[in-house]
């Protein structure tokens, strides 16, 4: 696929030319691929990418329970987030925010969530279980758009801290 899609295909939804521009201004080129049927859950998206559950990035934001301070976790698909374990990482009991909460600090819809461009950046975390793969599959910003990238590169340009998360 091109490097520069956004700029070749100008179908693409804005919220996705969002993200391109984000990894580009990161260093990250961006490939997104719109798919012909939704990505919203990791089963959908692996079954859209043809690849496992567990390559696909689940961008999952959190809550600070006493400090109301948002954190971002990139966790693999396959893994559910042990909140006990995240507790202790973070210093504070977590709480998912609602749909509106998550739109107003990432500029994207629950579904759609990328792991980087977000409106108000956040502390990352990344799931040490992604590392060991040679490409994830995240959201590109849209419940039906998604990119490949290389798991470490991703960790690198977010900024991430690699824990273990489940």
């Amino acid at each position: 696929m091109p490097q520069d899609v956004a700029a070749r295909e100008p179908s693409l939804p804005p919220s996705v030319t969002k993200v391109v521009e984000a990894g580009k201004a990161l260093g990250l080129s961006i490939a997104p691929r719109l798919m012909p049927s939704s990505t919203r859950t990791a089963q959908e998206a692996a079954a859209a990418c043809g690849c496992t559950v567990a390559q696909i990035v689940k961008s999952l934001l959190f809550t600070g329970a006493t400090s109301g301070r948002s954190y971002l976790l990139l966790v693999s698909g396959a893994n559910r987030v042990d909140e006990r374990a995240a507790m202790r990482l973070l210093g504070e009991a977590l709480e998912r925010p609602d749909a509106n909460r998550v739109r107003e600090t990432t500029g994207f819809a629950i579904g759609g969530v990328p792991p980087l461009g977000h409106a108000t950046p956040s502390p990352v975390w990344f799931d040490e279980d992604l590392l060991g793969f040679d490409v994830v599959w995240a959201a590109a910003g849209h419940p039906s758009a998604v990119f490949p990238v290389d798991p470490k590169v991703l960790a690198r340009v977010t900024g991430a801290t690699a824990a273990k998360l489940s």
